[in-house]
Protein backbone atom coordinates (compact mmCIF):
# COMPACT_ATOMS: atom_id res chain seq x y z
CA UNK A 1 0.00 0.00 0.00
CA UNK A 2 1.56 3.43 -1.06
CA UNK A 3 0.71 6.37 2.39
CA UNK A 4 -0.29 9.48 1.08
CA UNK A 5 2.91 10.92 1.57
CA UNK A 6 4.83 8.95 -1.42
CA UNK A 7 1.84 9.41 -3.02
CA UNK A 8 2.10 12.78 -2.87
CA UNK A 9 5.63 12.92 -3.45
CA UNK A 10 5.28 10.55 -6.86
CA UNK A 11 2.58 12.68 -8.22
CA UNK A 12 4.31 15.69 -8.08
CA UNK A 13 7.14 13.84 -9.63
CA UNK A 14 5.17 13.01 -12.18
CA UNK A 15 3.39 15.93 -12.83
CA UNK A 16 6.71 17.92 -13.35
CA UNK A 17 7.71 15.80 -15.64
CA UNK A 18 4.67 15.92 -17.87
CA UNK A 19 4.90 19.42 -17.99
CA UNK A 20 8.34 19.36 -18.54
CA UNK A 21 9.56 21.31 -15.13
CA UNK A 22 11.91 19.98 -13.14
CA UNK A 23 10.79 18.72 -9.75
CA UNK A 24 13.30 20.17 -6.89
CA UNK A 25 13.60 18.74 -3.74
CA UNK A 26 11.40 21.71 -2.20
CA UNK A 27 8.43 20.89 -4.21
CA UNK A 28 9.55 17.02 -4.13
CA UNK A 29 9.23 16.80 -0.04
CA UNK A 30 6.33 19.85 -0.15
CA UNK A 31 8.44 21.88 2.05
CA UNK A 32 6.37 25.32 3.88
CA UNK A 33 8.43 28.41 4.40
CA UNK A 34 6.38 30.22 7.26
CA UNK A 35 6.54 33.52 8.05
CA UNK A 36 6.23 34.65 11.34
CA UNK A 37 2.99 36.85 12.06
CA UNK A 38 1.84 39.30 14.45
CA UNK A 39 1.11 37.28 17.58
CA UNK A 40 2.62 33.81 16.61
CA UNK A 41 4.12 32.13 19.54
CA UNK A 42 6.32 29.09 18.73
CA UNK A 43 3.35 26.80 20.75
CA UNK A 44 1.09 28.11 18.14
CA UNK A 45 3.14 27.50 14.89
CA UNK A 46 4.31 23.98 16.20
CA UNK A 47 0.34 23.24 16.98
CA UNK A 48 -0.01 24.57 12.94
CA UNK A 49 2.23 22.35 12.05
CA UNK A 50 2.13 19.36 14.30
CA UNK A 51 -1.24 19.66 16.27
CA UNK A 52 0.76 19.75 19.82
CA UNK A 53 3.87 21.67 21.03
CA UNK A 54 6.31 19.49 20.79
CA UNK A 55 8.05 21.12 17.80
CA UNK A 56 8.39 24.15 20.60
CA UNK A 57 12.55 23.19 21.53
CA UNK A 58 13.21 21.82 17.82
CA UNK A 59 12.35 24.82 16.29
CA UNK A 60 14.09 26.97 19.15
CA UNK A 61 17.10 25.18 18.24
CA UNK A 62 17.26 25.01 14.87
CA UNK A 63 16.82 28.44 14.02
CA UNK A 64 18.92 29.57 17.11
CA UNK A 65 16.37 31.06 19.06
CA UNK A 66 17.58 31.69 22.82
CA UNK A 67 14.38 32.59 24.39
CA UNK A 68 11.63 30.59 23.15
CA UNK A 69 9.19 33.38 24.35
CA UNK A 70 10.60 36.21 21.46
CA UNK A 71 9.98 35.39 18.07
CA UNK A 72 9.98 38.45 15.39
CA UNK A 73 7.49 39.20 13.32
CA UNK A 74 8.69 38.20 9.05
CA UNK A 75 11.14 35.93 10.57
CA UNK A 76 10.84 32.79 8.30
CA UNK A 77 11.20 29.50 8.76
CA UNK A 78 11.07 26.39 6.25
CA UNK A 79 8.92 23.34 7.92
CA UNK A 80 10.06 20.25 5.85
CA UNK A 81 7.01 17.66 5.74
CA UNK A 82 8.48 15.16 7.51
CA UNK A 83 8.79 17.39 10.68
CA UNK A 84 12.16 18.77 9.91
CA UNK A 85 13.10 22.23 10.43
CA UNK A 86 15.48 24.72 9.05
CA UNK A 87 16.14 28.16 8.92
CA UNK A 88 15.14 29.39 5.70
CA UNK A 89 17.62 31.21 3.28
CA UNK A 90 17.88 34.66 3.04
CA UNK A 91 16.88 33.71 -0.42
CA UNK A 92 13.67 32.74 0.37
CA UNK A 93 10.43 35.17 -0.06
CA UNK A 94 6.96 34.63 0.48
CA UNK A 95 4.46 36.53 -1.16
CA UNK A 96 0.76 35.95 -2.02
CA UNK A 97 1.03 37.07 -6.30
CA UNK A 98 -3.22 37.53 -6.08
CA UNK A 99 -2.53 39.77 -2.50
CA UNK A 100 -1.83 43.59 -3.23
CA UNK A 101 -3.09 44.85 0.15
CA UNK A 102 -0.35 47.39 1.30
CA UNK A 103 -0.38 45.70 4.73
CA UNK A 104 0.69 42.37 3.20
CA UNK A 105 3.53 43.65 1.01
CA UNK A 106 6.95 42.26 1.07
CA UNK A 107 10.10 43.91 0.73
CA UNK A 108 13.86 43.54 1.60
CA UNK A 109 16.27 45.32 3.47
CA UNK A 110 19.77 45.92 3.49
CA UNK A 111 20.91 45.22 7.16
CA UNK A 112 21.70 41.76 8.34
CA UNK A 113 22.42 39.58 11.39
CA UNK A 114 22.06 41.76 14.78
CA UNK A 115 20.92 45.06 12.73
CA UNK A 116 18.28 42.60 10.65
CA UNK A 117 17.27 41.46 14.27
CA UNK A 118 16.83 44.89 15.95
CA UNK A 119 15.13 46.19 13.05
CA UNK A 120 12.17 43.51 13.13
CA UNK A 121 12.10 43.86 16.95
CA UNK A 122 11.15 47.61 16.58
CA UNK A 123 8.97 46.97 13.03
CA UNK A 124 7.11 44.25 15.66
CA UNK A 125 6.50 46.41 18.30
CA UNK A 126 5.93 49.80 16.20
CA UNK A 127 2.96 47.96 13.75
CA UNK A 128 3.08 44.27 14.26
CA UNK A 129 5.07 44.54 10.80
CA UNK A 130 2.54 46.09 9.32
CA UNK A 131 3.19 48.24 6.17
CA UNK A 132 -0.47 49.76 6.19
CA UNK A 133 -0.98 50.60 10.00
CA UNK A 134 -1.66 54.19 10.69
CA UNK A 135 -1.35 56.03 14.21
CA UNK A 136 -2.64 59.53 13.29
CA UNK A 137 0.38 61.39 11.28
CA UNK A 138 2.58 58.00 11.51
CA UNK A 139 2.10 55.55 8.63
CA UNK A 140 3.37 52.10 8.01
CA UNK A 141 5.35 49.08 9.51
CA UNK A 142 8.01 51.56 11.01
CA UNK A 143 5.41 54.37 11.69
CA UNK A 144 7.29 56.96 10.09
CA UNK A 145 6.12 60.74 9.89
CA UNK A 146 4.00 61.30 7.05
CA UNK A 147 6.65 63.83 5.97
CA UNK A 148 9.67 61.57 5.94
CA UNK A 149 7.55 59.18 3.24
CA UNK A 150 6.40 62.19 0.85
CA UNK A 151 3.13 60.47 0.20
CA UNK A 152 4.66 57.17 -1.33
CA UNK A 153 3.73 54.80 1.41
CA UNK A 154 5.40 51.51 -0.19
CA UNK A 155 6.44 48.90 1.45
CA UNK A 156 10.15 49.80 -0.50
CA UNK A 157 9.94 53.51 0.20
CA UNK A 158 9.09 52.82 3.83
CA UNK A 159 12.53 50.55 4.50
CA UNK A 160 14.33 53.00 2.55
CA UNK A 161 13.43 55.68 4.71
CA UNK A 162 13.41 54.12 7.81
CA UNK A 163 16.78 52.77 7.59
CA UNK A 164 18.03 56.12 6.25
CA UNK A 165 15.98 57.73 9.49
CA UNK A 166 17.99 55.04 12.08
CA UNK A 167 21.27 56.19 10.34
CA UNK A 168 20.99 59.51 10.10
CA UNK A 169 19.50 59.38 14.15
CA UNK A 170 20.76 56.50 15.78
CA UNK A 171 23.54 55.51 13.70
CA UNK A 172 22.61 51.46 13.68
CA UNK A 173 19.24 49.48 14.09
CA UNK A 174 20.63 48.13 17.28
CA UNK A 175 21.17 51.54 18.89
CA UNK A 176 17.70 52.68 17.59
CA UNK A 177 16.64 49.58 19.40
CA UNK A 178 18.19 50.20 22.83
CA UNK A 179 16.71 53.67 22.55
CA UNK A 180 13.07 52.18 22.37
CA UNK A 181 13.50 49.57 25.22
CA UNK A 182 14.83 53.02 27.17
CA UNK A 183 12.00 55.14 26.01
CA UNK A 184 9.34 53.43 24.43
CA UNK A 185 9.71 55.19 20.87
CA UNK A 186 12.84 55.61 18.40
Amino acid sequence: MVSKKKLAKLTASVGAIVFGVVATQAVVNADTVYTVKSGDTLSSISYKFNKNNSLVNEIAQKNSIKDINKIYVGQRLIIKSDGEIQPASSQTTTQNSNNTNDSQQVSTSTVSGSEAAAKAWIANRESGGNYGATNGQYIGKYQLSASYLNGDYSAANQERVADQYVASRYGSWTAAQQHWMANGWY
